[in-house]
């Protein structure tokens, strides 16, 4: 279907009307254009949209289902409509403004309803689509010439198939109607301008050949993900008889797997309706450059259809550098040698990587150049670069002494998401990686507090949703009965979305034998981990000698843990640290001999069987404050000062009883 706009002058002025008068010309008009639509059959509709008196203008707006709108066809309307007229001109529209055309149309009461004329034109149903999806529409500009789109064509990435498309396009005779389309075609390009200058240039062609009847393009947008309805694509195509229907297909591809199979459905879907209208409605497909498997699932699905690929090229070396001059010229400024620098020789270039080379070439020299007063701002990516994570834990997981791979970790997955804001315009993927971990060590290293400074880092970063800590163990995942246990786990994983799901002494699942509640509980989670990759980090944590064995109980359960982070013991100088730092939390501080009695109490408590780390550490200071207290009250109650509360002294620690560590023997003792 082919829309238009008409704009006519009028052959004499027309007498200004009462409001009366006006309503009595627009019946009277509304009844002969009716007449003119049931006389063509509801085929081609013509209205009046406006009369402008004072100008001696009027604008008509047109609906064509087969073929085009002959100035014969606006003629006879104008005589029926009995409006004299002394010239008009006829311009091709797109769908949208014929509809805001028809709606002004029924607002002048030139038309009694814009919906009826849509229903009885079988366009009301695909009006109604439009608006609830992805769909855009535009209107090629008159073509340059085939010269000019030849030369176009060879300062674009990908001259040598274009080129080549079009050397057989204007081989052909030029045709008056178009007669079918003997192929189609598939775009290949990363960049979305470079590919808009690929389908203008291909359509260009094609138009001034008389291959496509008209100059306006229909673009829909669909990824994998996405559902097809086949009366809706049926009618797309019906409304596009004539014109061209650009589909863009957005799918990622992952090398470790068919992920772009997801696809295959919305696919043939696309397919299947592209096949049925293939003579009436050109068809480009538009996939990302490096979407190879996606292009074979859609020659799979075109069956008989002809495709020609037209791809965009790696550019290299001087190849690189002329693109960038013809981005320069573009803008109507001078290339000069800094916007070449980034090209290296031997390294090949997308159009998009060069558009993005040029940007910052063109952004820099605007600021520098033209608008020197903000040389000194820093572009958006360099704030990103330099700014600081947010919240207060991160300061109190910097502030923990040891644990130098727990905070390696947090700063990993800082700078992954830092780096996806950086890049993202440069291809980098915005796919988010698996965070579960395992935290392995002996009590007291501090896997559960930072396991909540953890959550909350992420949540104060953007990184998670909720960021609360959720601790279970195995009596909270583990059912009493048969059928109770994974309905458990999975109401445990749906209350800690967008947060984490701490599971301790994780190796407490694994059962003395084959096939009891805990192998459901560990196979149920290994189910949830890969449904809540996204918002959610599962961290298992127990004694190192015994997760192993854990880790081993389920095949997919290793290969989901992206983050394997030991805990270490304390040695002597981290505990007396850490002394120091629970101390000052306390707003208190240890007197200068404290630490010469410290250190031989914890390389003492070292060598002990339940030696606790920085519970040890706790426990310690937690006693030297009640000795503290002891000490105190026993003095002049008049002469304790300020200093004397806050200060801990050498003689408030002592050695709490442990348990030295057995020492297993062989042969025979003495």
């Amino acid at each position: 279907m082919l829309f238009y706009t008409i704009d006519v002058e009028l052959s004499e002025a027309m007498p200004t009307l009462e409001r009366r008068e006006k309503a009595e010309q627009a019946n009277a008009l509304q009844f002969k254009i009716e007449s003119h639509f049931t006389k063509l059959e509801h085929e081609t509709h013509i209205t009046i949209s406006n009369i402008f008196e004072k100008k001696q203008k009027a604008v008509l707006c047109a609906a064509v289902k087969k073929g085009t709108l002959l100035e014969s066809g606006v003629t006879e309307f104008l005589n029926h409509v009995e409006l004299g007229f002394s010239k008009y001109d006829i311009q091709e529209t797109t769908m949208e403004s014929y509809f805001n055309l028809l709606r002004t149309a029924s607002r002048n009461d030139y038309i009694s309803d814009d919906d009826d004329v849509m229903d009885k034109l079988s366009i009301s149903d695909f009006n109604s689509w439009r608006r609830r999806n992805r769909y855009s529409e535009a209107l090629l500009k008159q073509a340059p010439g085939r010269q000019e789109l030849l030369k176009l064509s060879n300062s674009l990435l990908c001259d040598v198939s274009l080129s080549a498309e079009l050397g057989r396009i204007f081989q052909g005779a030029s045709m008056k109607t178009a007669g079918g389309h003997p192929v189609h075609y598939i775009l290949q390009s990363d960049s979305r301008e470079s590919r808009n200058k690929m389908l203008k240039t291909l359509l260009g062609a094609l138009h001034m050949s008389g291959r496509i009847t008209s100059r306006r393009y229909c673009e829909v947008s669909y990824c994998g993900n996405d559902s097809i309805e086949e009366d809706e694509l049926d009618a797309l195509y019906e409304m596009s008889a004539g014109a061209t229907v650009v589909v863009s297909f957005a799918e990622e591809e992952s090398n470790d797997s068919m992920h772009a199979r997801v696809g295959a459905d919305v696919i043939e879907g696309l397919c299947v309706a592209m096949r049925k209208a293939r003579n009436k409605v050109l068809t480009v497909f538009c996939i990302s450059k490096t979407s190879r498997m996606v292009k074979e699932v859609f020659l799979e699905h075109l069956g008989a259809v002809t495709v020609v690929p037209i791809s965009e090229e790696a550019a290299f070396g001087d190849k690189a550098r002329g693109y960038l001059r013809s981005l320069a010229r573009e803008q109507g400024v001078r290339a000069d040698k800094s916007l070449y620098k980034p090209i290296k020789d031997g390294t090949g270039y997308s159009a998009a990587n060069l558009s993005l080379i040029f940007d910052e070439w063109f952004d820099r020299r605007l600021k520098t150049k033209v608008y020197a007063q903000y040389a000194d701002i820093e572009a958006a990516n360099k704030q990103i670069s330099s700014s600081k994570p947010k919240g207060t834990a991160i300061g109190e997981l910097t502030e923990m002494i040891g644990l130098r791979e727990v905070k390696s970790v947090v700063q990993q997955a800082l700078d992954y998401y830092k780096a996806q804001k950086l890049f993202r315009e440069k291809g980098i993927t915005a796919d988010r990686p698996a965070m579960h971990m395992v935290f392995s060590g002996n009590p007291g290293t501090a896997k559960t507090t930072v396991a909540r400074l953890f959550a909350q880092i992420m949540k104060d970063n953007g990184l998670l949703s909720v960021g609360d800590l959720y601790e279970v163990g195995r009596a909270d995942l583990v059912g009493k009965y048969v059928g109770w246990t994974a309905p458990t786990v999975k109401k445990k994983f749906r209350a800690a979305k967008g947060s984490v799901l701490f599971i301790d002494e994780a190796y407490s699942l694994v059962d003395d034998r084959e096939g009891l509640y805990g192998d459901e509980a560990i196979n149920t989670i290994v189910q949830e981990m890969e449904n809540c990759r996204e918002d959610m980090v599962v961290i298992f944590a127990g004694y190192p000698d015994k997760m192993e064995g854990f880790l081993q109980k389920n095949p997919g359960l290793r290969s989901r843990i992206a983050f394997h982070v030991p805990f270490a013991d304390y040695d002597a100088e981290e505990l007396c640290l850490i002394t120091e730092l629970l101390a000052a939390n306390k707003k208190m501080r240890l007197g200068d001999c404290v630490r010469g009695k410290l250190m031989p109490l914890y390389e003492s408590a070292l060598k002990s069987e339940d030696f606790g780390n920085g519970r040890f550490a706790r426990n310690m200071l937690e006693k030297a404050i009640m000795k503290q207290a002891t000490r105190l009250v026993s003095m002049d109650l008049d002469s304790v000062t300020k200093n004397d509360i806050e200060l801990l002294l050498a003689d408030d620690f002592e050695m709490p009883a442990v348990k030295a560590k057995s020492v297993s023997r062989i042969g025979f003792g003495v």
